[in-house]
């Protein structure tokens, strides 16, 4: 498959082929989300956003897999770079409690899990020094949470609507964007939440999310020693998506963020960023909180990286041994490694401009199709939002861009999000807004 030939042909979706895989599938998992019945032939040509599915369809994937795989398919670069390294077994080791060496650690035969979380520590602000590996973006909030109940011995956390922090029990105590995520589930106790910033320009004299009301922010009043009904020196932790993913793509506006740093001062909370979806490189910074106001105290990766990553300082971190264990945790060499490598990949190939300038396409080309129905463009970088006046409107757009190729997520209520890989091309991302707008006008 030719890259800069490629373009998607579809006959039907799904297939035969495909139905009988997902009925083979079904036959034995328990059910779950199921994001699309699109079944990617892992043995046919893929290469970028373009992919190629059980029945031989090409389709132009922007969703990179909800933003896992961070270059698309068989990104060369990386190919090239794994290459060098004969695999090994076991594969799966233990990558945080287990120590593994290929030679020289400053310039080791095989990047492995320290050369993992030494190229973490460089990317993110320099008080952070110390990362915890884990094997899934909940695994990263998790250890989250415990590093900051251990560092304050406080009982209360703090997180915001439309939140979405992860399906184990601790992180969906967390999660306020679907109630069929916690439905009867039991959950951590005293965690309160507060409203998230939906308009990227407001202020608070226009606020009209409810994070401003009145003379302040509904979480300085919570948190107020006379009027409040939360003591904030029994606050562990306030935790926040800086781009808010499954809760729809909301980028916060910069008077948000400017009352929650100044809140997280004058109080002395931890705060914890969860850049599980927006972080390596998606926004066109590292990490999105590096373009904003808010200092976070913790890091939260995933995705991007290949494995789960708890990133801070070592002053937050327990210093008591076996406090935090993984016997697993990251342990598989070859995701340790992809990690490594997805992050040099991105240095060396200058990807983070990239997302930045292809962002910006993107969002401008979307507005100069004066989409019928879309009531507003959003997003940074390469995550991008298109929201819809209505659910049913958007479940039928997101399934006629689908049959013309174009595969794309739900976010929020009634929005599409497109992730395209890192290194998206000017060509693709027109070719994807063509397709998006001839599924709306098709709906329409």
């Amino acid at each position: 498959m030719d890259r800069e030939t490629a373009k998607p042909s579809v006959d039907s979706l799904p297939g035969p082929l495909a139905r009988d895989r997902v009925d083979h599938h079904r036959s034995f998992s328990a059910p779950s989300t199921y994001v699309y019945d699109f079944v990617w032939d892992v043995s046919a040509p893929a290469t970028g956003p373009f992919c190629t599915d059980a029945d031989g369809n090409v389709l132009l994937d922007f969703t990179s897999h909800v933003g896992a795989a961070p270059l698309g398919y068989n990104n060369p670069e990386l190919l090239e770079r794994a290459s060098e390294f004969e695999l090994i077994d076991p594969l799966k080791i233990a990558g945080q409690d287990f120590y593994t060496t290929a030679g020289d650690p400053r310039d080791p035969d095989f990047p492995g899990p320290a050369e993992l979380m030494e190229r973490l520590t460089e990317i993110s602000p320099d008080r952070m020094d110390t990362v915890f590996l884990s094997n899934s973006g909940a695994e990263a909030v998790e250890n989250a949470l415990k590093i900051c109940y251990d560092r304050t011995a406080g009982k209360y956390g703090i997180t915001f609507e439309g939140a979405f922090h992860g399906r184990t029990l601790g992180a969906l105590s967390l999660n306020r964007s679907k109630e069929i995520y916690r439905r009867q589930f039991p959950e951590i106790p005293s965690i309160h939440d507060a409203p998230y910033c939906r308009d990227g320009a407001c202020t608070p004299a226009t606020c009209d999310c409810g994070f401003f009301a009145g003379d302040s922010s509904t979480l300085r009043r919570m948190l107020d020693p006379e009027r409040g009904h939360v003591n904030a020196d029994e606050v562990a932790y306030l935790i926040m998506e800086p781009v808010q993913g499954e809760g729809g793509y909301n980028v916060p506006s910069d008077s948000f963020l400017e009352e929650i740093a100044a809140i997280c001062a004058e109080r002395d909370l931890l705060l914890i960023a969860d850049e599980i979806q927006s972080g390596l490189g998606r926004t066109g910074e590292f990490w999105a909180s590096d373009g904003m106001t808010i200092e976070p105290d913790v890091i939260c990766a995933a995705k991007g990286a290949r494995v789960g990553a708890t990133i801070s300082s070592r002053e937050i971190f327990p210093g008591e041994k076996s406090r935090l264990s993984s016997t697993w945790g990251a342990g598989d060499v070859v995701a340790s490694m992809q990690g490594a490598l997805t992050i040099d990949v991105i240095r060396d190939q200058g990807l983070l401009s990239n997302a930045t300038e292809r962002g910006e396409q993107a969002t401008e080309e979307l507005a100069d199709a004066a989409l019928d129905n879309v009531i507003d463009i959003r997003g940074k970088g390469l995550m991008i939002a298109v929201e819809f006046d209505t659910k049913q409107r958007r479940d039928a757009v997101l399934d006629a861009a689908l049959q013309r190729g174009l595969l794309t997520l739900g976010c929020g209520y009634k929005a599409i999000r497109m992730l395209p890989p890192m290194d998206v091309r000017e060509r693709e991302i027109s070719m994807a807004v063509e397709l998006l707008a001839d599924a709306v006008e098709a709906v329409a």
